[in-house]
């Protein structure tokens, strides 16, 4: 009699794990804001001012942007860099993290490249000349 039941009980059991598909893993969704778009777009000139803004903004200085570009995607943020010259100091990369709401965080790049984050390398610089400002 037990094993009548156990039977019908075990096969029950196996059907019911047929359904289960296996868990696929789906690409992270990129979201992106009209902001980060546009600075795409930007030619040098243009783009130096972004990026000078985003730096004064976050409270450190930049005299002269001689070089600037895209350098890759993070997570939900677009990462800039920007080479900027001083009069009387160092010259100095920044990294520039763009985000979907508009927002910048700005990081020294050798701190970037200590934290794990991407290197400070352009992958896609802009049109034009960032020394006929």
């Amino acid at each position: 009699m037990r094993r009548s039941i156990a039977l019908p009980l075990l096969a029950v059991v196996a059907l019911a794990g047929c359904n289960e598909q296996p868990q696929q893993k789906q690409a992270p969704i990129k979201v992106t804001g009209p902001e980060q778009q546009a600075l795409h777009k930007l030619d040098a000139i243009n783009l130096a001012i972004a990026l000078k803004r985003a730096i004064y903004s976050a409270g450190y200085t930049c005299k002269t942007i001689t070089d600037a570009g895209f350098v890759a995607a993070y997570q939900n943020l677009d990462m800039w860099t920007a080479h900027c010259k001083y009069d009387r100091s160092a010259e100095r990369d920044w990294a520039i993290f763009a985000g979907p709401d508009g927002s910048a965080q700005v990081r020294d790049c050798k701190d970037v490249a200590a934290g794990g984050l991407p290197a400070c390398k352009i992958t896609k610089r802009p049109a034009g000349d960032f020394n006929k400002l």
